[in-house]
């Protein structure tokens, strides 16, 4: 009985961890994985590295990034860091 009160705090410890921290994480990796699997051509986006484009093209691993007339840029999908306006 005693060893499970001494055990107490450090579960109460990893519980507030769990619903304060990785909880939240989780799920804003869910969120941006769910959006780069959602990306399509005319998307207005922002890579990680702060490019700001729209999307040219699609396919399975790379997004083709329009930056300027003329200029398009490959990025993997991971690099794409958040949509600001859809198609």
């Amino acid at each position: 009985m005693d060893t499970l009160m001494g055990l107490l705090p450090f579960i109460a410890m990893f519980a507030i961890m769990w619903f304060f921290l990785i909880r939240p994480a989780q799920k804003r990796q869910k969120e941006t994985k769910s959006m780069q699997s959602q990306l399509k051509r005319g998307d207005q986006v922002i890579t990680i590295g702060g490019i700001h484009g729209s999307i040219d093209a699609v396919d399975e691993l790379t997004v083709y990034l329009k930056v300027a007339d003329g200029t398009t840029l490959r990025f993997d999908r991971q690099a794409v860091g958040r949509v600001t306006e859809q198609a």
